[in-house]
């Protein structure tokens, strides 16, 4: 009588168990990767090699964020500031502050400044900058009140539900285009500008996707 498993199937079970722990260990992986406070957790605040204060610089002295972040409403990406930008001022004042040290030796040695990113999209995650703020949204939707922090902290979650939330109903987020680099303005909405709100979605085509591949390209 012929056998009713042919002989491989004998090692289908340790196949089993090896691709379980293979499909485990990625799994594994990937969620401590991407579930570690750089991604997920509110309240992330890294030291930086050099203390700066965007209260200081933004709500007393009055910088446009644009003047560091250069690129945020030209590109997706929003660039750090280079020592070059910080010398610009800091040829001037404090030119001899310690706490300034790695900025002129950055700027004399051409080594960038070694900056660690607290506010990052996972890597399977798109996200244009320039969209959002050329279509109303301010820094702060994102990154809460920036302009009131002495040291930067990751203040909202980046969760997908977090980004669904507004791109199901962006309306009450958006600003006056003028007004997307005052950090302290308000929404067309919360000034009960609704009718300008929804004028703003009509003229501006803004449709947010809500589909898969609209962010996960």
């Amino acid at each position: 009588m012929s056998q009713l498993f042919p002989k491989s199937a004998n090692r289908l079970p340790l196949q089993i168990v090896i691709y379980l722990v293979v499909l485990a260990g990625i799994a594994t992986a990937g969620a401590t990767y991407y579930m570690t406070p750089a991604y997920t957790r509110v309240g992330y605040t890294p030291v930086q090699p050099v203390p700066f204060s965007h209260e200081k610089h933004v709500s007393e002295l009055g910088l446009d964020c644009r003047y560091c972040h250069s690129d945020v409403d030209k590109s997706y990406h929003s660039n750090v500031p280079s020592s070059q930008t910080c010398m610009n001022c800091h040829n001037q004042i404090k030119t001899t502050s310690p706490q300034l040290a790695v900025i002129r030796d950055s700027y004399e040695t051409g080594k960038p400044v070694p900056w660690v990113w607290i506010h990052q999209t996972p890597d399977y995650a798109y996200f244009n900058h320039s969209i959002h703020v050329n279509r109303g949204i301010s820094c702060v939707e994102c990154h809460g009140k920036i302009n009131e922090m002495d040291t930067v902290t990751h203040m909202k979650p980046f969760s997908m539900g977090f980004c669904l939330d507004c791109h199901r109903n962006p309306t009450p987020r958006l600003r006056d285009p003028k007004d997307v680099f005052n950090l302290n303005s308000q929404t067309l909405v919360a000034q009960g500008r609704e009718q300008d709100a929804a004028k703003f979605v009509h003229d501006w085509n803004v449709k947010p996707p809500q589909s898969c591949s609209g962010c996960h390209r």
